[in-house]
């Protein structure tokens, strides 16, 4: 599926009206030697803060380039979608979660260590860089916050605890997702907790049951790979409790 607004970037830098904007290196690279665009072709810049703006390309050659922004096409609105707190796993099933839960609408994205991890190094600019690609593309206002690395234990020790953190049970303890979620004040937070590959210790799950803030979720009778378990979730809130509702 396409954007609706057509070619979009993300841009760290204010937008306002008739702005003369440096383009990022990469911008430069992308829209000059993969896109074969140009001087005066056009595209939407977002910042996550100023809502999106009509530019176009002012200057684009071998050392980089340059946008000049024209008028609002959206104004910002707030996205305080549900978090996703997810167990390190392999680069490549966790890349897959960052992308598709930003195009879900997850506000952020906290990887945690658990007593079962076992993957190499999270790089969080490659997953920064994700979710980036993925706001671009699904024509969000605003990019998920990709949270350092931290012990699932350190997380819960700090967490707001207005917030309802959604623990997905594989031992079948939890309540149905889909009564939880319906009854999810919309007023207040979410946040929604994945396991590791082979599922969370025991300790940590009689831990877990015992915190205010908890709520054990079941996702049925079978099995299912972190990066579903997370995606299905997440399209579940959406449908029921979030922005899909």
């Amino acid at each position: 599926m396409t954007s609706r607004a057509g070619l979009r970037l993300y841009i760290d830098t204010p937008l306002a009206a008739h702005a003369h904007l440096p383009m990022a290196e990469t911008h430069a690279h992308y829209l000059r030697n993969v896109l074969r665009r140009g001087p005066g072709d056009e595209v939407c810049l977002f910042n996550g803060r100023d809502g999106e703006w009509r530019a176009r390309i002012a200057t684009l050659d071998k050392r980089g380039g340059a946008f000049q922004t024209e008028d609002m096409t959206r104004a910002q609105t707030p996205e305080d979608g549900p978090w996703l707190v997810v167990a390190a796993i392999k680069r490549a099933p966790l890349e897959l979660i960052v992308e598709k839960a930003t195009e879900l609408g997850a506000a952020r994205i906290c990887p945690v260590t658990t007593q079962r991890t076992n993957t190499e190094r999270i790089n969080s600019d490659r997953l920064a860089a994700i979710a980036i690609e993925a706001a671009e593309q699904c024509s969000r206002l605003t990019v998920p916050l990709i949270a350092q690395t931290k012990p699932l234990n350190d997380v819960l020790r700090d967490w707001p605890t207005p917030r309802r953190l959604y623990l997905l049970d594989e031992t079948g303890a939890g309540t149905s997702i889909v009564s939880a979620f319906a009854s999810h004040p919309r007023e207040q937070g979410a946040a929604i907790l994945i396991g590791p590959e082979g599922g969370f210790a025991e300790s940590e799950l009689d831990a877990m049951k015992f915190l205010p803030f908890v709520n054990a979720l079941d996702l049925g009778n079978r099995i299912l790979r972190a990066e579903t378990a997370a995606l299905a979730a997440l399209a579940c809130f959406q449908a029921i409790a979030g922005d899909w509702a």
